[in-house]
């Protein structure tokens, strides 16, 4: 049964959420649980994070390793549906929120609070996605944001630690805002909000520079089902893979993106990016799927990767639609399996092979050679019945005078 006394508090170890532990005491009256999951962000351990929190003032801290759940369910997912939000975006942040928010709801119904709270601002996307997400799992739950709720600026926070003397080492601020986890890392605000100014080299740290890169890298990865499981002959999990991937990819600066994007809340917003294990290993499943899936099938998909990946950019990984979508996803992802080899430099990922046993590519039927299995005078009669519906419509056309004009090229 929830206590009207307990609020649980999504805790990055961060300024903001550690002066956020004893903020929400002092103004709402409850006791703090702070939450804590590792998606592979790197950085402090859970360890050093969960000691903050509790020295912050927490009641409780709850830690999660959620490396292996969120590569095997949340980015094995992702890679499944193609996702590349307008076109160029591996969806970093948006993946992770629902796994975050489920682990918020499980704590709160452990610990008995009636109120989850998130570091969100009200400009941004992710505080729709941990709302709506908790809506979607509890709809009893109740969700607040002491910066966007209580006015929490940085120059409050500051004053706040040192009055209070939390145990936060302040440092030089990064003129950026900065998002990670092992699918990606995004980073935002400072010096890009101007969208003339070219990214500076220290923007990055998953990428190193493609126009310097190191010799060429190739590289096999092996599909079963969709789902990568070896590279180079080697056996990986999920996680390892995008591991493998985000190192020998990253050191290649593929994964690179700039660009302008339409936020879910109505603004535009300029966002860097960087997603060197995302974007290859994408790539690689595009491409695997043009060799296993039947054309139409195909076509369908690519609408409907974009699709999901829009609904999931805009908060909705947990609605019947993202479900519905989930299960012909999962459909198409039956005979997605083989090896691709591709070549990793200079910021590109080329695919270079394909081999599949479950492939629909007949080389039989589509070589050039003396001895193919293709009925060529076949052709005739498909062309025929294909232009029938255009034939007739041109015949009409032509009775009343609307057919084309073909230009008179005759020389005088």
């Amino acid at each position: 049964m929830a206590d009207n006394n307990r609020i649980v508090l999504a805790y990055s170890g961060g300024l903001d959420t550690s002066v956020a532990i004893p903020y929400l005491k002092d103004r709402t009256g409850k006791d703090v649980v702070a939450v804590s999951l590792d998606v592979g962000q790197g950085g402090e351990s859970l360890e050093t994070i969960q000691q903050r929190a509790l020295a912050c003032g927490a009641v409780e801290s709850y830690i999660v390793d959620a490396r292996d759940e969120f590569a095997n369910e949340y980015c094995m997912m992702a890679l499944k549906a193609n996702a590349m939000y307008e076109g160029v975006y591996p969806l970093v942040s948006a993946i992770s929120r629902p796994l975050i928010t489920k682990h918020l709801v499980r704590a709160a119904h452990q610990f008995g609070a009636d109120t989850i709270a998130h570091g969100c601002t009200g400009k941004g996307n992710d505080q729709v996605r941990f709302e709506v997400s908790i809506q979607s799992i509890d709809p009893t739950l109740k969700a607040i944001s002491p910066i966007r709720d209580l006015s929490l600026t940085r120059d409050v926070e500051i004053a706040y630690a040192k009055e209070h003397q939390l145990p936060i080492v302040q440092t030089e601020k990064s003129p950026y805002s900065i998002d990670q986890n092992v699918w990606g890392r995004a980073i935002e605000t400072g010096f890009l909000e101007d969208p003339w100014n070219g990214p500076t080299k220290d923007c990055y740290a998953y990428t190193d520079d493609p126009a310097f890169p190191p010799v060429e890298d190739e590289v096999i990865i092996k599909f079963e089902q969709g789902i990568p499981v070896a590279i180079d002959g080697k056996p990986v999990t999920p996680l390892q893979a995008i591991e493998e991937m985000n190192r020998r990819a990253g050191a290649q600066g593929i994964g690179r993106i700039d660009l302008i994007e339409d936020r879910l809340v109505g603004i535009k917003s300029r966002e860097l990016y960087e997603c060197p294990g995302a974007v290859a290993l994408i790539t690689a499943h595009q491409e695997l799927e043009n060799c296993c899936l039947e054309r139409e099938q195909h076509r369908i998909k690519r609408d409907i990767d974009k699709r999901w990946g829009e609904l999931v950019y805009d908060a909705q990984w947990f609605s019947p639609a993202v479900h519905s979508l989930n299960a012909f996803i999962e459909d198409t992802q039956r005979y997605v399996s083989g090896e691709i080899r591709m070549i990793l430099h200079g910021g590109r990922a080329v695919v270079t092979g394909r081999r599949s046993e479950t492939s629909l590519y007949d080389y039989n039927l589509a070589t050039y050679e003396s001895g193919d299995t293709f009925d060529q005078n076949a052709s005739n009669g498909f062309i025929e019945i294909y232009g029938l519906p255009t034939r007739v419509a041109a015949a009409r056309d032509v009775k009343f005078g609307n057919g084309i004009e073909v230009p008179d090229n005759t020389v005088e």
